[in-house]
């Protein structure tokens, strides 16, 4: 179930703001949705060639140079899509499995 939803989390994030792969990496982790930022950067691929994120180099203080990762237009959209969908989805996986028993 997980790997459906990680996608979509990364896109979350980058919606917030452009991440570099360890940023995005530390946050998925923290999270439990990875094991490790070695299963990120195929995801991270995928998404690329999907053409729903682009990157950029950046200059870094503390070493080599960054790629950061940015949502496109497309990106954005398929958020929005996933937003829409997601919010009734878990409200009704909610209620058929719920919490308590009845």
């Amino acid at each position: 179930m997980r790997k459906g939803v990680v996608e979509y989390c990364v896109l979350g994030l980058l919606a917030r703001e452009p991440m570099y792969g360890w940023q995005l990496a530390d946050a998925l982790t923290g999270a439990g949705l990875i094991a490790s930022i070695g299963t990120l950067y195929p995801l991270l691929g995928r998404l690329k060639d999907n053409g729903w994120v682009t990157t950029f180099d950046q200059p870094s203080d503390s070493g080599p140079v960054r790629k950061y990762y940015r949502l496109t237009g497309s990106g954005i959209d398929q958020l929005d899509r996933f937003r829409a969908q997601w919010t009734p989805f878990a409200r009704v996986v909610t209620g058929i499995v719920g919490e308590g028993r009845p």
